[in-house]
């Protein structure tokens, strides 16, 4: 009898154990769904030139505005060579692109990307020289200088050309200063506001009730409320900084919503379906048409001492078979784990899949958006 009662309790813990690790929506922070209205990256772009290369760089009579920058950068370091002919292929135009993040302060050091304008060849071994960063507003927020990494490379001989990557595109890593900081107003603000990434109106109400559920406990008042579908509004309590309430707020968990849609791309196959997905029952079957056109062309010779002509007589044969298992499925799709299985008991490629939700969404069974990439 003691055995039978350790038996069926490790049958019940066992049961237990397999309904816990049933599939469930997963809990995602806040500080992963959304962000802070304002808090964003600024694009930065320069003009500058690339030296040091090993003749790959630009001809100065294919691009006149490589000799013009050249010209222009010797004037400011003392060297005259308006009445000279430069024809150097050490020298490249590129254009320089960063993102300044937000909060940079003076000083500090954000990556760079660089990329040729010109008809260089190659990047390689090349060194940056200062080139101011612009933003939107003229102004200058960075400078950028440095060695280029470039991750390419191309070699080329009398009849052959080997090319890996890309090797007219560099990054310098930490290769530019921030100059000039850009104004923050955050922490004056009483009011600020998260956007969502997926915009939805179920994920905002979330997070809203989230976050007043937490602030009638911690503050003793609710502080959120959501403006729209992407907007959620915050009220930030007295005394208490906005670094401290953000991260108090970032914290909060949740489960957020999205809608029902089916993802296919048919040049690569991909599907991709959705939680909420869903499928009226309807009864499926699928198979493939392969049809084959085979040309084997004769010679047709004339007869001997006759004045015929050798002509070429075209033969053609056409075959068409029917693939595929012909099984009649009936899909119900539930869920998602029911939907998975009704089209894998077909036993269908992803073209074939891709072919039958297109298929159920044209008989409106198909209870999602799709689409189609």
């Amino acid at each position: 009898m003691a055995l039978r009662s350790r038996l069926v309790a490790f049958i019940c813990t066992l049961m237990v154990a397999v309904q816990g690790a049933a599939p469930a929506g997963a809990t995602v922070r806040i500080k992963d769904i959304a962000g802070l209205q304002g808090v964003r990256d600024n694009q930065l772009v320069g003009y500058g030139l690339v030296i040091g290369l090993q003749g790959t760089g630009d001809s100065v009579r294919n691009s006149p505005f490589t000799g013009q920058a050249l010209q222009s950068m010797l004037d400011r370091l003392g060297v005259n060579v308006r009445n000279s002919t430069l024809r150097t292929r050490n020298v490249a135009a590129v254009i320089v692109t960063a993102d300044l993040p937000p909060f940079a302060g003076r000083g500090s050091r954000i990556d760079v990307s660089v990329a040729s304008m010109g008809d260089a060849t190659s990047l390689l071994g090349g060194t940056l020289v200062v080139t101011s960063l612009l933003a939107a507003d003229g102004q200058t927020y960075a400078l950028a200088q440095g060695r280029l990494n470039v991750s390419g490379f191309s070699v080329q001989g009398e009849a052959e050309r080997v090319t890996q990557g890309v090797a007219t595109a560099a990054r310098i890593p930490g290769g530019a200063l921030v100059e000039r900081q850009v104004a923050d107003q955050l922490a004056s603000l009483h009011v600020l506001s998260l956007e969502l990434r997926n915009p939805d109106f179920v994920t905002a109400e979330r997070v809203a009730g989230a976050i007043n559920a937490f602030s009638r406990e911690r503050y003793k008042s609710t502080v959120a409320f959501a403006l729209d579908h992407r907007t959620i509004s915050l009220t930030r309590p007295v005394n208490l900084s906005t670094t401290r309430f953000i991260a108090e707020i970032e914290r909060l968990t949740l489960e957020p919503d999205s809608p029902a849609r089916v993802v296919v791309d048919e040049r690569t196959g991909t599907v991709v379906i959705g939680r909420d997905v869903k499928i009226s029952t309807v009864a499926v079957t699928h198979g493939n048409l392969t049809v084959r056109v085979t040309e084997t062309p004769t010679v047709s010779q004339p007869e001997p001492f006759s004045n015929g002509e050798t002509v070429v007589v075209p033969r053609t044969t056409v075959t068409a078979t029917q693939g595929g298992t012909g099984r009649l499925a009936i899909i119900n799709g539930a869920n998602l784990h029911t939907l998975m299985r009704g089209l894998n008991q077909i036993g269908l490629k992803p073209a074939g899949i891709i072919a039958i939700l297109q298929a159920i969404k044209t008989a409106g069974a198909l209870q999602a958006d799709l689409v189609v990439q």
